[in-house]
Order: C-alpha cells, then structure tokens, then sequence
C-alpha cells in the first residue's frame, strides 16, 4: 500500500505473473469511530489466445445461393473486436447483401461471381493486450447456372420464428436478423403492441440491427424482425425481458446526532427481481456485530432512540439480487460539539439597490444551533417578510434597498454554548444607459455615430463594450470607440447590422442595442420607402406525407430590404377561414420545407417584411390533405384531484384538432391505487376533459394515465401520473398546547401535531385562534375581536407578536388541511404581564403668573399595568438656548392637576412629563410655558438677572398665528419676535385625529406659508415652529376647508369681448410709441413726472373670501411706516392703516409674486421705517405695484 493513503498498488513489472494476484478484493478503512468497507473488487488478467490450427475446406457455392462463413473466433478476456480483411489488408466491402452479423460470422444473402476469392480473413483484435490474431484465410468459389432462380426471403440468424433475449436495465439492446433471399431482403422492425422508443432507437448494418439505448423495464416486450423482397416476406419475433440490477431509490446518508436525540437509517433500493436488504455494522453483519439498545432493525429503515456518545459506527447497507449488488456507508456520528460559524468574519458583500442580498453564516455543531440575525451593533432580531431565513443559516434580503446597507450579525447558539459572527453590507446604484443607441439608417459612404451614456455608482468602475451582431467589432480603423460612443467613418454594406452596448460592473451588467441600415445614396426625386409587395405564384412540391416544399416569388421590397418571411397555414378541415402561424425565414430564402400534422387540409400562404412593415398576404396556396393517422401525443397535465372525500376528478387538457391524427378522437383513462397490488382499471370516453371516479377511499393515492386514440390506433404509452382523491376534514384537534408567555406583547405557543392518518387531506399547517378576554388593569370586557395566525406545513409552534400588556388572553389551536379546519382544541388561558404606559394622553399648561404655572393633564390611554406615580420633570432656557438646572418632582398616580410655585417671571420653562408602572417609565410628553413679565417695569425692558451687567431681551416666541383657507389649500401667517435668521416650519394634521402631525419646511425666514393638497369641507389643526431654538412651538389654531364646488366661471381668453377689448388696447398702446417717436425725433421732452403723478397709488385690496388669494398690496406713501401688533380682522380683510401682514413686513425682498399656492406673481414694493428699538430704516428704492390676481 502507498504511504499515508488506502491505494493498494499491484506492480508485475519487474516479475511475477497476473495469474497470482487474480481475486476479489475489499478495501477497509477503520478508525476509533467505526469501520467503513468498499465495494467488492474483481482482478482478472487479460488473455488473448490463439486460433485453434483447422483445415478449412474451399466453399462452393451456386449463383444465387445465401453463405455463410463462420469467424469462430478464440475466448478472451475481455472479448475480442472482429473484422474481416482480405491479403493486403483492406477491409472487405459490406452492404444490405454482405455484412457481418454479431457474432462475427460473414453472412451473403445471396452471392454473385464476384464473390468469388480466396482470401476470406477473419481477425480478431484484443485491445487490453494490444494483439491481433488471425484466422485461416478462407476460399469461396462462385459457380453459375442459367437461369438464376430467385427466392423468398428465409432467415439466417437467428432460426425459429420466436426466439428471447433477456438484458439488463440501463444497457444496449442489440436484436439482430439477417435474412437470405434474392433480390436481396429489406429488414423492418416494429414492436408489437407499442412504438419503438423515438429518441433512443438506432438501426445498424443496414438495418440488420436494432439498438436501442439505456433500456428500462417499459422496454420488455415482443419486436417482430419482418425481411421482404418481391416474392414474400420471413418474420422473427424476440421476447425481450428487461431486468435489473439494484438500484437505488434512497441511499442511507450519513447521519449526525446529539446525545438523547433520535434518527433514522432508510436504505431503499429496487430492481427485477426485487433485491434483498441486510445490514451491516462496522463491516460485520448487523446480527453479530455489538448490541446496541438505542437501534433497531426495521427491514430497509434502522431507528436510532436516545443515542449516546458509544452509538457511533459506520453502517453499511447491501442491495443484491442475481444480477448484482449496491453497497453503500453511512456514518451515524453522535456528537456534541458548541457553535461554530464557519463564514469569514467581517466578510464584505456588495449588492446593487433593488436586488436580493445573500449574506452567508455557514456553521456547524451538534445539536443543530439554532440561527439569529440582527442589524447593527444593538439592533433588534431581524423578523418579517421582508427577509428570508434560509436553512443553511443564509440572510436573504429579496429587494435590498438603500436603507439596508450596515453591519449585520448572525448568532449560533445551542445547548453548548454560543458564537456570533458579524459581515458588512453595502448597496450600490444600480448602472443604467440614460441615452441608448437608437435606428440609424445611413446612407452608403457616410458617417454614424451610437450614443451610451451610462449612468453608475461612484464607487464601481464601469467598462463598455461594443458589439456587432453579438460579436467583437471589426478589426478596422474607421471604427471609432469613445467615451461614450461609437462612430463609424465611411460606412460600407457590410456594415449593416445590429450594434450593442454592454457596461459591466463587477456587480451588475446592462446594455442597448440599435440597429444600422445602410441605404444606396437617395436618387432624384427622394427614395420612398414602402411595405414590400406581397409574394405570389406559391407552389408546393415533393408532397410526403409529414412534410411539403413551399417555393414562392417575392414582391417589390419598394427600397426596403426584405428582412424575412412570415409563413402561415389555414386548415380547412378543423378551423376554415382561420390562419395560423407556420415559420418563418430569413428574407434571402425563396423556399422552405414546412413539416406537416396528419389529417389536415393544408393551405399556406406567405407575408413579406421589411423595416417599414408587413406586406399583404399572398394569394393561398392550392389545398393539401395529410392522411390519417394513430395520434402522436397524449393530453397534456392529466391531474387527479378528489372533489368529494369519496371520489376522484381525474382532468387533462384535450388534444386540438390537428393534434388528432385522424377521425374518432376518444381517450382511454386508467387509474389504480398506488403501493396496492391491483390491476389497471381502464374506460374509454369521447373527447372530453374530464372523468370521475366514484367509491373511492378517502384521500388515498392513484396512479393516472390517459392515453388518446383514434379509429386508426392509439397514441404511445402515456407517463403515469401520481393523484389523490378527496380529501375531508381533519379529524382530530392538535393536543397538548402549552403558551409561554416571552413578555408582554409576546408569546410562543407549542402543540402536538396531529397524526397524518388523521388529516384526511394534504397538511396545509395550522391555525392559531387567539382574542382578548379582558384588560387586567380596567376589568371591563369589550368587543370580542379574534385573530388568526397561520403556520405553514408541519409547524408544532408559533409566535404571537402585538399582544397588550397586562391583559388575560384564550386561544385554541386546529389542524388545515386542502378542505378546510378540523375541530378546535380546548381554549387555552394565559396572561401578559404588565409594561410600561404609553404617554400621558395630553398635558396643559395654564393660568401663567409672576411666579407660577398651573399644569393638568390627561391618563396614558394605554396604561398597560397598574399606575403607581407620574414624574414632572422641568428646567428654565435661557436666551442663548441653554438649559438651566433639572429638577424633578414624583406626584401620585391618583393625581391630575398641580400648581408649580415659586418661579422666576417673564421665564421660559421646558417640562417633561411621564408616567410609570411597577415595570418602568413609558414615554414622555414635553410642553414649554413662559411665566409673564413683571407690570411694573417699562415696555421692552427686563429685570436683569443677577450677576448680569445688560438688560435680556424678551426670549422669542411665535403668536398671532392665522389662517385663510380654500377648498384644498390654505394661507397660514404669524408674528415672530426673536433673533433673526430663524427656520420655521408647520405642522398640520386632522382635527381630532391621533394620526402624527405633518411637517413642512419653510423656505427663508417668511412669517407666512401655504399649504396644498388639503381635503375639501375638513377641519384641520395647525401650528408653526422654529428649529434650533429648543423647538419652541405656537399653540394650535383650527380651521376648516371649503366644500368642494364645482366651478362655474367662465374663462374669458375665449369670449369675445375680452378678445376685442385686448386688441383695442394694442392698438391704443401702438398709437402711443409712434407719437412718441415723433415727438422725441423732433426734440421735444416726454413729460415723464406728469405720467408718474398720472398714477396713483391703488387701494389694498381685501383678501378673497371665495378663493383664500391675495389682492393686490401697495404703500399709500412711501416713507410711511407700518404698524405691526393688529391682528387680522375675522372678516379676513387687511386693513390699510393697521396690517401687519403686509408681504414688505416679512423680509422677502422687493421683487416677487405671489399666487395662490403661495408662489409669487407681483412685485412687492415700498420704503419701509423699522421699529424705533431697531434704529435703522430700508434704503430700498420703490418699485411699481404688479401684483395680479388668479382666475379660478
């Protein structure tokens, strides 16, 4: 034996002879674990003797007459490979006259004179020993007689009329007839009772052979050799039994247990005869090898219960029959080994937005560890549809988005201990052609160019690659590659054709292809491209009876090459008047061979295309009927499916007409039960899709098979099919159900599952009934509301997420199958404990003084357990935004109001505010209050605090907030006094609604904002703050839309005297630039102060009730300054004197419009005094006044 390895070497090389190593050997590998054996080894040495020495006699033989000269040849091993050859070497001429038979003897059907010769040589070759040896050559002498009398054909090989042949699964069939005769025979083969199998028959030595490849049982059979010629015909039938040798259904695997667990060995194999099993443990025969009481022998299947460490052996399983053996190793391993993940730690994957992300944790350990997955480095266990968890510990994430990018980590945990293991994810954009390639068509000797511009991640390089007609681009410098294009200089004819671009990343591949047609230079007048012409004068010729020539004449292509036919067929048999579609081929093809159906009046007809379109049809060809004929095909998806629990639906789908064959179409459907040893139960029925069978156990399986015939004969064997029929409810509830509650919204639910023999049916999974019965915390019952949960296929348990804390639950349990639920099992009661409280339901903050703030708030809606005390929380913010010192007050849970004494005046406050049960804190609400200022200081000027040596503004705040709503927008302003450059938002949502509030950014620093997309006739809240100054916020106001109006105004641009009145207007405006070019040509002044006092200045205008737009706004006097403090009146009017409103107020500029989604269409205008705290006034200079107002 080699060194280190089981290899046994056997060297004759240097002596010895193969004689005494000849044998069976067996290889044995064993170690502390068992002992694993191989199959038997046969060593046979190769013999090539020689021919034993014979005189051979000179064969005479009549003109005529058959012959037949026997090689003979000598047993070797293996066996030899036979030819005949003559003196000089060369292989002797063979055809359907003369030809070699398998045995190797030289058969003539009939010799002619030129047979005549006596160098007959037959030679046989030995390959293993690499020698040929020769027979005595023989003579064969040819004598004539006038006339020759010819005969009937008689078989030469094999004699009889019946002979059998007997192979073995998976081999060659070879049946041979040679048959004598003259004229010279012709051989045909067919099987009685069935077709030759089409894609596994060959016929050898002129049809002498039949071979048939890779033969199964459904082989076995009578084939019937038939010789004829002139005067007759000879017929040979061989019964051919095909038997088997084992061959495995289910090979034993090997097997890795824990201690305590149980397992199962299954050795399952089959042949003809059926094989026999037996067992085999560590190499000895299983019922003398070591007891051990955790097995148990069950004919094919060893049951493995509570193994230990001491239960591992290799097994091995024998399959024999008279025909052979199968020997196969299975290692049953009782191991207790901790997690081990096997997958690179911080492995890398890259994937492109929107496709599925595999990330790997292969791992090991018995028992099996169980698998998690979590995102981030404290994230929570990864759960729900939107991920996938494979067997094999794999994380599939089927459309990984943007957001799934991050580290993620699996955990290996089992009874022995626990390993994780973290990998990296990253989501790339995906690479797209943002300008693809488009149809050129160019003329002869011009240029084009293909535009690819890509668009990829910045972090993948991409490369691109032209192609032309799927292949490389001609090695040819005209053709010019760019960045992102490609150009063709000086095109030429061959330069026709389809050119693709191809960028690849190393994660994603797209591309785009255009197709070039290059056209003769346009002659004059300009080329009009057309649909070609439609062929004519169809012709049909060398008529067969599966398949016909069609031949045609094309039409005018009309400057358009013709791109390919389309060839259609009408049958005027089963569809007149209906066209089908044929082949087609390409448009340099005038003639095609079209295959045909039997039984199908044929005409064809043909259809030109080219780049412009499709021609006309052609005139149809003359008809043509295909004989009749057994149906080559079977109905396709034969199903049995049990409607009733005592019947059985079998279904398929009917053959078409031209599928028939022939007249008579009908269908044989047999069935019998499977694993049962009963007979085929057959019916014939017309041609329909359906057949019922009655009296059937309950959900027992059928082997189908439906078979289609005619009046000429039957289709080939049908495959069987396996079927049910019907099922019927479950019988049995699921037992033993027990709930662990895990915390307090969730639970695991574990059940027995129910005998198979009682599902009746195919197991769907189970159904998890669970509901509410009451909160612990309230004691009051409500509304029954239960739920479902569905575990697929043979779960025995369950999650129920979403529970409420502290709440008393019921569920039961029931088995589903394909009819429908079984029986329920018992109700089962359990408890969630408590957790923490949802927030208080609202907190308010009233009554403000000098020194105190009264606040009242509202129960958690979800206390989920009992209350045992709120926490107030509060601290002052500065001017700077910063937070003063924290302190905290614990009040009794029975309470719901306290007044806070002792504040600082004119101080902003922050309060925090939650609720606690025995569990923890729930969440907080915040709410921010500001206790007045002190009335006996002057406006404008605030205690200073201690230790300060400047007065404190007042800290900012937002008020007046305001709103002027339509039907689905509306205006929101308000009043600000703080630090400038603040960032505003609103936030809005349903009145009444417990829905989020939404939020909406304002652009700049503007004290007013519209909001759009608003549902007509509903009352929405709102209010608006500001970020980065500790989130302060305004206090809600409420408003309601408009009811939705159908509207009735009329659009003026399309009356006429809007039409007229602006054409009067030009004209006027006309007449004025001429007399002003006049007037300037003869040096006159154009009294430009007299046209400004000309225009006054126009009345603000209210605000539109109808549509919540604004009117036009103008300053009455340009150094007039605005008064702020008014709040906008509730007729929704803005006064001249007092608006603070007014768009100049908010800091937008000078040049602007405004419509009615908030956008600006005018120009806003005007000097404009600050407050005289501010001390500076705007040296903006006045513009005119354009604001314009919307037609709705």
């Amino acid at each position: 034996m080699k060194p280190n390895s089981g290899t046994l070497v056997i060297n004759i090389m240097n002596g010895g002879k193969a004689e005494a190593y000849e044998g069976v050997y067996q290889c044995t590998a064993r170690n502390e674990r068992g002992a694993a054996i191989s199959n038997n080894i046969v060593i046979r040495p190769s013999r090539s003797p020689l021919w034993t020495k014979e005189k051979l006699e000179p064969n005479h033989v009549r003109e005529g007459d058959s012959l037949v000269l026997h090689c003979r040849p000598p047993v070797g091993l293996p066996p030899p490979i036979i030819f005949w050859m003559d003196n000089a070497f060369q292989r002797l001429p063979q055809s359907e006259r003369v030809s070699q038979g398998l045995n190797g003897d030289l058969y003539f059907s009939n010799v002619q004179p030129e047979d005549s010769r006596e160098d007959y040589i037959c030679y046989a070759r030995f390959n293993h020993t690499q020698t040929i040896q020769q027979k005595q050559p023989i003579s064969v002498k040819v004598f004539s007689t006038k006339p020759v009398t010819e005969r009937q054909p008689v078989l030469l090989t094999p004699t009889g009329s019946t002979s059998t042949k007997v192979e073995l699964r998976g081999n060659v069939l070879l049946l041979e007839c040679i048959a004598a005769g003259l004229p010279t025979p012709v051989i045909r083969w067919i099987k009685e009772g069935g077709e030759l199998p089409a894609n596994r028959t060959f016929f050898e030595n002129f049809k002498k052979t039949l071979k048939i490849i890779d033969v199964s049982e459904a082989d076995s059979g009578n084939y019937k050799c038939i010789a004829r010629n002139t005067l007759g015909s000879a017929h040979h039938v061989i019964s051919v039994t095909v038997k088997a040798a084992p061959y495995w259904i289910t090979a034993p695997r090997n097997l890795v247990l824990s201690p305590g667990e149980d397992g199962t060995l299954i050795c399952r194999a089959n042949g003809n005869p059926k094989p026999s099993i037996s067992w085999l443990a560590n190499g000895v025969p299983i019922a003398i090898a070591p007891e051990d009481p955790s097995r148990k022998v069950d004919g094919d299947t060893i049951i493995f219960s509570h193994v230990q460490e001491r239960s591992s052996a290799v097994y091995q399983c024998n399959a024999s029959n008279e025909y052979g053996y199968l020997l196969s190793n299975a290692f049953v391993n009782v191991l207790a080994e901790p997690p081990r993940i096997l997958t690179p730690a911080n492995k890398l994957y890259q994937v492109i937005a929107d496709s599925p992300a595999l990330l790997d944790c292969a791992y090991f350990g018995s028992p099996k560890p169980e698998i998690e997955w979590f995102k981030g480095v404290k994230g929570s266990i990864l759960r729900g549809n939107e991920y996938v968890f494979h067997d094999n510990g794999t994380l599939e994430i089927p459309v990984a988005q943007k957001n799934s990018a991050g580290t993620y980590t699996c955990v290996a945990r089992n009874e022995l201990g626990k390993i994780q293991n973290e990998v990296q994810l990253e989501i790339k954009d995906p690479t797209m052609i943002i300008k693809q390639p488009e149809y050129k068509v160019i003329q002869r000797y011009g240029q084009v160019s293909f535009e690819c511009i890509i668009k990829h991640d910045s972090t993948l390089l991409p490369t691109v690659t032209w192609l032309k007609d799927n292949d490389e681009l001609p090695d040819d410098d005209r053709f010019l590659v760019g960045k992102d294009n490609l150009t063709i200089m000086n095109v030429t004819d061959k330069d026709d054709g389809t050119y693709t671009c191809i960028v690849n990343t190393t994660l994603d591949s797209v591309s785009a292809s255009a197709v070039l047609t290059v056209v003769a230079a346009p002659p004059t007048p300009a080329i009009i491209y057309a649909r070609p012409n439609p062929p004519f004068d169809l012709e049909l010729t060398g008529q067969l009876e599966r398949s016909i020539d069609l031949s045609w004449i094309p039409g005018d292509e009309n400057n358009s090459p013709i791109t390919n036919f389309v060839i259609e067929y009408e049958d005027a048999l089963h569809e007149p008047g209906v066209w089908h579609y044929q082949t087609e081929v390409p448009g340099t093809q005038t003639t095609v061979q079209l295959k045909l159906s039997p039984y199908v009046n044929y005409s064809f007809r043909v259809i030109a295309v080219n780049k412009i379109g499709r021609s006309q049809p052609s005139e149809p060809s003359e008809q043509y009927l295909t004989k009749s004929a057994s149906p080559d095909e079977n109905p396709a998806n034969v199903q049995g499916i049990g409607s009733e629990p005592d019947n059985l639906v079998i279904t398929w789908e009917p053959l078409k007409g031209f599928q028939s064959n022939g007249p008579g179409l009908q269908y044989k459907v047999s069935w019998r039960q499977k694993d049962v040893d009963d007979e085929w139960t057959s019916v014939i029925v017309a041609n329909v899709s359906k057949y019922i069978v009655s009296g059937t156990p309950t959900f027992v399986p059928y082997e189908i098979k439906v078979q289609a015939l005619n009046d000429l004969g039957y289709a080939p064997e049908p495959s069987e099919v396996i079927g049910h029929s019907g099922e019927d409810l479950p019988m049995v509830a699921p037992g033993n159900v027990q709930v662990h509650v895990i915390n307090s919204t969730l639970a695991k639910v574990h059940w027995d599952p129910v005998p198979l023999k009682t599902v009746r049916g195919h197991l769907q999974g189970y159904k998890v009934y669970y509901w509410k019965v009451q909160s612990l915390s309230r004691r009051s019952r409500r509304h029954v509301e239960k739920k479902i949960l569905t575990f697929r296929g043979n779960k025995t348990f369950g999650m129920l997420p979403g529970l409420e804390p502290y709440s008393s639950y019921k569920l039961n349990v029931r088995v589903v199958n394909g009819k429908g639920e079984g029986p329920a099992s018992p109700d089962k009661v359990f408890k969630t404990p408590e957790g923490v409280p949802s927030s208080p339901s609202f907190l308010k903050i009233t009554n403000p003084t000098l020194d105190s703030l009264t606040l009242e708030w509202g129960s958690p809606t979800h206390p989920n357990g009992v209350l045992t005390s709120y926490t107030l929380k509060f601290q002052p913010i500065n001017n700077t935004h910063e937070l003063g010192p924290l302190v905290e007050i614990r009040i009794p849970a029975n309470e719901s109001s306290l007044i806070l004494k002792n504040l600082n005046y004119s101080t902003r406050y922050k309060f925090y505010f939650n609720a606690q049960t025995s569990v923890g804190s729930g969440s907080q609400i915040t709410e921010e209050a500001v206790t007045i200022m002190d009335e006996g200081k002057m406006a404008g000027i605030l205690r200073p605090a201690v230790g300060a040596g400047k007065v404190q503004p007042l800290y900012p705040r937002i008020r007046n907030v305001t709103t002027a709503a339509a039907e689905t927008y509306a205006n929101i302003s308000w009043e600000y006094e703080g630090p400038d450059h603040a960032n505003f938002y609103v936030e809005y949502g349903v009145a009444g609604s417990k829905e989020d509030w939404k939020k909406e950014i304002v652009n700049g620093s503007r004290s007013f904002f519209v909001l759009k997309g608003l549902t007509p006739g509903t009352a929405y809240k709102v209010r608006v703050g500001a970020e980065g100054l500790s989130g302060f916020r305004s206090s809600e106001d409420v408003f309601e839309t408009g009811p939705a109006m159908a509207s009735r105004q009329v659009d003026i641009a399309t009356q006429g005297w809007f039409i007229g009145l602006m054409c009067a207007v030009a004209l006027l405006i006309l007449i004025l630039l001429i007399v002003c070019f006049i007037r300037r040509n003869k040096g006159g002044k154009y009294p430009v102060k007299e046209k400004e006092d000309a225009h006054a200045d126009p009345e603000i205008q209210p605000m539109k009730e109808d549509d919540g737009t604004f009117g036009e706004y103008s300053d009455a006097e340009d150094h007039k300054p605005l008064k702020k403090g008014s709040r906008t009146p509730s007729d929704r009017t803005v006064k001249k004197e007092d608006s603070d409103d007014s768009l100049v107020d908010y800091g937008e500029g000078v040049n602007g419009q405004f419509n009615e989604d908030g956008s600006f269409i005018g120009q806003y205008s005007g000097k404009k005094e600050k407050e005289p705290a501010e001390g500076n006034e705007s040296s903006e200079a006045p513009s005119p006044v354009n604001a314009m107002n919307s037609f709705v």
